[in-house]
């Protein structure tokens, strides 16, 4: 108890504490007896949480050496998870401390460790890994080469096996991906092919587990801090062409039933490709002078087809579910069959998810405005301003866009103004946008109106 408090552990590091039990754990190991060897680590452990001196003690005695023995007992009674927490907290102390700890744990004992599928001494190892790189260009170079590659790899394979509890790995993953641009080469390193490739039009892919959690972690770092994350023009074009891959792999004939993740590689890898997409966007104002750099990012995904990509997608899906409500009483045959036809969405804010990247894209940015009108996909747009159970958020997201294409741009609401109404059909939930549903003759489609 003492050690857990900074007064009780300042008066042991003053009675050369660190050194007494380096010694007891050196005598455990010695006579092969596990007797006391989880008290005298979790000591250590607490000894060592924040205090210079006992830190200090613990390299001076070779205590790395020490535990890097302990670190290859038995992980299923707490030792080996107490061993690491025991050097992160030793290697917090500075250079020389995440130095030693490297030398010695990097890259077998690491390796052997993120092999151990337990998601709590998964996090552990990602906070001794994470300590001993911050802020150390030594560690980080070797981290990103093919021994810490194959590391990073095999931690990834557990925690997307049996989960993890803590921060750490993301904090990890965030930097290899976003600040040491490695996200290309780990994205196809988790390839179960074993085929690492930049050809990101090959047909028929075939996504891993792996590869959906990477992107399903990178979504949520790059959602939750989006302020503090820096994007490259790789990352998001290297996203781009993992979306248009992830599109020709999806069978979207069936309606999905969940929401992300859906336990479905394929599935997974295209919805967090389309959510990274959305915050990508989201983070750059065009009108905010310390976005300047990014013009070349922006450019980049509209020259690479995204926007067509995305019209596209949305113009194959079937109506939403309301819309399909309302013209329901008008079907023919005819129309059956074309309807039958039309693509589904593959997971719960399909939908949403390309809305959302569209009303991003179009904010502020009258050449994306002008060229939804070109493509001649304003009605298409406007149809997706509607509530869908299937897709959470839907209406707000289609409002969004909607405000993007027609404020301050007098040729798409020219367009809007100009429309004909023909023969149209009640939908209550419309009625106050002064909107109404209108079924093409001609196409079989529904189309959305002013009024």
């Amino acid at each position: 108890m003492i050690a857990r408090t900074e007064s009780g552990r300042s008066e042991l590091a003053s009675k050369n504490t660190v050194l007494v039990v380096l010694e007891l754990i050196r005598f455990i190991l010695n006579h092969s007896t596990c007797c006391f060897l989880l008290s005298s680590l979790k000591l250590l452990r607490n000894l060592c949480a924040g205090e210079l001196l006992n830190q200090n003690s613990f390299i001076t005695n070779n205590g790395v050496e020490v535990i890097s023995r302990v670190l290859n007992l038995d992980s299923e009674n707490g030792i080996v998870r107490t061993g690491l927490h025991l050097l992160g907290n030793v290697s917090l102390a500075g250079e020389e401390h995440q130095r030693l700890t490297w030398l010695l744990l990097f890259p077998d004992q690491f390796m052997e460790i993120a092999r151990i599928r337990k998601s709590e001494i998964c996090d552990s190892l990602c906070m001794v890994i994470y300590n001993c790189c911050s802020g150390s260009d030594d560690q980080i170079r070797e981290l990103c080469g093919v021994q810490g590659m194959r590391i990073v790899e095999d931690i990834i394979k557990t925690a997307s096996t049996v989960g993890f509890g803590e921060d750490w790995l993301k904090w990890f993953l965030s930097e290899l991906c976003f600040e040491e641009h490695k996200f290309p080469a780990l994205f196809y390193q988790l390839n179960p092919r074993d085929v690492v490739t930049d050809d990101l039009w090959c047909k028929n892919p075939i996504f891993s587990e792996e590869q959906a959690f990477l992107l399903g972690i990178l979504s949520e770092i790059l959602n939750q801090h989006i302020d503090e994350v820096s994007i490259s023009n790789e990352f998001a074009m290297c996203v781009l062409g993992i979306l248009k891959k992830a599109v020709g792999s999806v069978d979207i004939f069936s309606t999905g039933k969940s929401t992300l993740p859906t336990g479905i590689p394929e599935v997974d890898v295209l919805g967090y490709s389309l959510t990274i997409l959305r915050d990508v966007w989201a983070k750059y104002d065009p009108r905010s002078s310390r976005n300047e750099g990014s013009i070349d990012i922006v450019d980049s995904m509209l020259s690479s087809g995204l926007l067509e990509l995305l019209l596209n997608n949305l113009r194959d899906l079937e109506p939403p579910e309301i819309i399909r409500k309302s013209i329901s009483q008008n079907k023919n045959q005819d129309t059956s069959r074309a309807q039958d036809q039309l693509k589904r969405c593959p997971y719960k804010g399909f939908r949403r998810d390309i809305v959302a990247i569209i009303g991003n894209c179009s904010y502020e940015r009258k050449h994306v405005q002008d060229e939804v009108r070109r493509r001649g996909s304003i009605l298409l747009l406007m149809q997706q301003c509607v509530i869908d159970e299937d897709n959470p958020f839907l209406k707000e997201w289609g409002m969004w866009l909607l405000k993007n294409l027609f404020e301050s741009n007098v040729e798409n609401s020219r367009e809007v103004a100009d429309l004909v109404l023909q023969d149209t059909v009640d939908v209550p939930e419309l009625d106050k946008y002064g909107m109404r549903v209108m079924l093409d003759p001609k196409t079989h489609r529904p189309k959305l109106v002013n009024v």
